[in-house]
Formats: C-alpha cells, sequence, structure tokens
C-alpha cells in the first residue's frame, strides 16, 4: 500500500475533478492536503468529506496566477501543518477553443499566466520553503498529452503543456537530488474541464478510434499516478512524464 505518511501536500485546482480526487487518494494515503482553488465553498466542502473520512485537509482560496495570494498559500499551510513537503500544481485554464490563429490576447495571457506562470511560481515558493528548512520533497506537475502531440482547436492550451514538460525536466536536474520533479500527461479524462470534447460525439469518436482502452479516463486514473509520484513509492522518479491516456497517443 502506497503511503504518505504525515507528509503534507498542496493540491491547485483541487475544487473539482482531477484535483479533488488527487487530494481525496492523497489523505486517504495518511497525507494532510491543502486544498487551493479560487473559489472558497467547493474546497470546504471537499475538506468536510476528507475529514469526516479520517484525513487533515486545509480550504485555501488562491489564483496562482498571483504572487502574493501565492505566497500567503504557502505560509498558511505551514502555519497549519508545519511544513510543505508536497505540490501538486493542478490548476488549469482553457478559455479559447479554436484555431490558433484567431485567438485573442486576452485569452492567451490567461493561459499562460495560470498555466504556466502559476505552475512555476507555485513550484518556486514551494521550494523556497523546502530547502529553507533543508528538507525533502516531491512536485507533481499535471501535464497532457497536449503538450506531445499536434491539438487543433487547443493550440495555445497545447503550447502551455509543452512548457509545463520542458520545466518539468529541466528543474528536475536543477532541483536534485533534495527536491524530485515530475508531470503526469493525461489523456481525455472524464471531467468538466474536458466537456467541449467529451460531449462533442465527433471528437470524442476520434479518440476513441485511437484509444487502445476503448474508454475515457476517471479522475482516479491520474490520482493515482500523482499519488505514486508524491509518496516515497516513487523515490526514484524524477524528470519523469507519465503518461495517462489509455493508448490514445500511441494511434
Amino acid at each position: 500500500m502506497i503511503e504518505m505518511n504525515d507528509k503534507v501536500a498542496i493540491v491547485t485546482g483541487a475544487s473539482r475533478g482531477i484535483g479533488a480526487e488527487i487530494a481525496r487518494q492523497l489523505a486517504a494515503a495518511g497525507g494532510k492536503v491543502v486544498l487551493a482553488s479560487r473559489k472558497i465553498e467547493p474546497l470546504a466542502e471537499l475538506a468536510a468529506e476528507i475529514e469526516a473520512a479520517g484525513g487533515e485537509a486545509l480550504p485555501y482560496a488562491c489564483h496562482t496566477g498571483k504572487q502574493e495570494q501565492i505566497e500567503a498559500l504557502v505560509a498558511a499551510s505551514v502555519e497549519r501543518f508545519g511544513k510543505v513537503d508536497v505540490l501538486v500544481n493542478n490548476a488549469a485554464t482553457n478559455p479559447y477553443f479554436g484555431p490558433m490563429m484567431n485567438i485573442d490576447d486576452a485569452a492567451w495571457d490567461k493561459t499562460f499566466e495560470v498555466n504556466l506562470k502559476g505552475y512555476f511560481a507555485m513550484t518556486r515558493e514551494v521550494v523556497r520553503h523546502i530547502q529553507g528548512r533543508k528538507g525533502t520533497g516531491s512536485i507533481v506537475n499535471i501535464a497532457s498529452v497536449a503538450g506531445f502531440m499536434a491539438m487543433p482547436l487547443q493550440g495555445v492550451y497545447a503550447l502551455t503543456k509543452a512548457g509545463v514538460i520542458s520545466m518539468t525536466k529541466t528543474l528536475s536536474v536543477e532541483l536534485g537530488p533534495d527536491i524530485r520533479v515530475n508531470a503526469i500527461a493525461p489523456g481525455l479524462i472524464d471531467t468538466k474541464f474536458a466537456s467541449a470534447l467529451t460531449q462533442n460525439q465527433q471528437i470524442l469518436d476520434i479518440v476513441m478510434q485511437k484509444t487502445s482502452l476503448k474508454r475515457v479516463g476517471q479522475p482516479s486514473d491520474v490520482a493515482g499516478a500523482a499519488l505514486l509520484l508524491a509518496s516515497d513509492a516513487g523515490g526514484y522518479f524524477t524528470g519523469a512524464v507519465l503518461t495517462v491516456d489509455g493508448g490514445w497517443s500511441l494511434g
């Protein structure tokens, strides 16, 4: 059984979908979880659920594109639990669906602010804390198969995920041996975030034709990989990108 052994983990984008399921699994394995997203209400509900099951959780509203809010999030995590060991960068946005040439500057900037700048800023703040206490830790970045595939209609989102993959590899070298940095590249997962794809039958049929397992993934499929990478069971993983897509990217 994979155990978190009282490790403290911040999970961004934890209000629903993949982030919420990652938080549940980390807590079930014995971790203390800090739940972050922009809106506190769903975080409070998830924290209550985790604590009712015997876990420990802190809900905290944070926009990961804002440096001052990131600093406050890490400080609150340390105040509540004494330290931070694990960061799961999961918060993401995809405000534009269509040809890359037609995206406006506002949608471009928002996508990069959350999906790439936010991941880096969160990582930097947690790394400063871990190094400051001369500890060890694990960073898990939720990327996407979009980061290494051609993704018509989602090109700018894919750009940011390619950046996450590149950042993961570089930081794994720069931050070793004390801090491991890995990424997960999910395929099509059944979440509200991916509903533009899962609810479009034409797109869904195309993806399923190329997917070996012939099903859409569930948040729990991704959460299991995140638990491995966050825990000591994944202690020899760094710089890795685990593809969790049912074989889609092989097609």
